[in-house]
């Protein structure tokens, strides 16, 4: 497992009326502080990758479908430095996953349905200057074939 990145198993908690699902707690050990939560989607074979963050942390729970989210460690004092790890995540394996700062991420849906991803990261987005950097999915600098669909928009 990449160094500070924490895979946490989320407990669905069924009735007779549906379920609930707690997604992240202020007194679980993979909280640090609350920045905002998002939701982002993505359709069947899509491919949004790469980015990482200089300071925000990355809290991720895929809710409905499922994901290939893939991660990449750029950090050179880190132990697992240019190591790449693949975690399914989504409906049929409920997790909240811990992106630290500087560890490139992106994800894939896998299946036939669009994904949908939840997102709590520890710092606002700041839209004058987002602390999000990007390279395209096919990027050299990471050795990674996402396996991209042609004729589909990925990045």
């Amino acid at each position: 497992m990449i160094d500070g990145v924490v895979l946490r198993e989320l407990k669905p908690i069924p009735d007779e009326r549906g379920w609930l699902m707690e997604l992240m707690r202020s007194d679980w050990d993979v909280f640090e502080k609350f920045g905002q939560a998002y939701l982002t989607t993505v359709y069947p074979g899509v491919v949004k990758a790469w980015h990482y963050h200089k300071k925000q942390t990355d809290h991720m729970v895929c809710v409905r479908g499922m994901v290939k989210l893939t991660l990449y460690d750029s950090r050179k004092s880190s132990a697992t430095y240019k190591q790449i790890e693949e975690v399914f995540a989504g409906e049929r394996k409920p997790l909240l996953v811990r992106i630290p700062p500087l560890v490139y991420h992106g994800f894939k849906a896998i299946g036939a349905e669009i994904a949908y991803v939840i997102n709590m990261p520890t710092e606002l987005y700041n839209y004058k200057e987002p602390d999000e950097f990007r390279l395209p999915p096919d990027t050299k600098q990471i050795p990674y074939d996402w396996g991209l669909a042609p004729g589909l928009k990925h990045g």
